[in-house]
């Protein structure tokens, strides 16, 4: 099999490794199956598609919908290089799967447009597939309706030009969507389990996410939350891809 890119763009190396570790374990991939490239710390240069059975994007606290004026250095150089792999895998129609961050990176393209409308706090929220989701090879391996932990400051509130709808939720419109017939994006965090997403309260507890009182609530939640059906979608993915 060729392998699998995981690109990450989390600074905080526990964080990083940890989400690293549950895509690996939700997958069913082994390390030697994976070419593994922290964005937020090096450049991702050229990608060759041929070599790759397909690619995972996690999330991070990069947010697209910032202003200018306020993104590092580091965060408009890994936009920059994501924007040009994003633009490679939709022309060739690559196997591609963005958790959450590739919302904000494919969500934006082809007339879409992600801002801060529909942003959702750190939280297990119901997801539902539409008509379309059902049908999907993808996501139609999830149960029509399914719990899933998610937690983001932006969303799409337009989708770009021909993407399918696949997912939603009462308070986020956009929670999947697919452009042409193998480029996904989803909202919500398919590796994340409870000890996954405490440690991510934990690391991100100064980034805006909540305020300060809320934390002891939060990782509560977090270990108290049955969520069991989100990693079915990364595994399906290489039942779908690896080649």
């Amino acid at each position: 099999m060729k392998p699998f890119l995981f690109l990450g763009t989390r600074a905080e190396d526990e964080a990083a490794d940890s989400e690293y570790a549950a895509v690996l374990r939700c997958a069913g991939l082994e390390e030697r199956d994976v070419r593994r490239v922290r964005v937020e710390r090096d450049e991702l240069g050229p990608v060759d598609l041929d070599g790759l059975s397909g690619i995972v994007l996690g999330g991070g606290p990069f947010n697209s919908s910032d202003p200018e004026d306020v993104k590092s250095p580091v965060q408009r150089r890994a936009e920059a290089d994501l924007r040009r792999l994003a633009e490679q895998v939709l022309d060739a129609d690559f196997p591609f799967l963005g958790a959450c961050y590739g919302v904000g990176v494919l969500g934006g393209l082809r007339g879409g447009l992600v801002d801060r409308t529909y942003g959702e706090p750190i939280s297990s929220r119901r997801i539902s597939l539409t008509e379309a989701g059902l049908l999907d090879p993808l996501l139609s391996a999830m149960p029509p309706d399914f719990d899933a932990f998610l937690g983001h400051k932006e969303a799409v509130s337009r989708l770009p030009v021909g993407a399918e709808l696949l997912a939603s939720s009462s308070t986020c419109p956009v929670q999947a969507f697919r452009m042409g017939r193998n480029v996904y994006a989803t909202q919500f965090h398919p590796e994340l389990d409870g000890d996954g997403l405490a440690l991510r309260i934990e690391t991100y507890r100064h980034h805006g996410y909540f305020e300060p009182d809320e934390l002891d609530g939060l990782l509560a939640m977090a270990r108290g939350s049955t969520v069991e059906h989100p990693p079915r979608l990364l595994s399906r993915f290489v039942e779908l891809y690896g080649r």
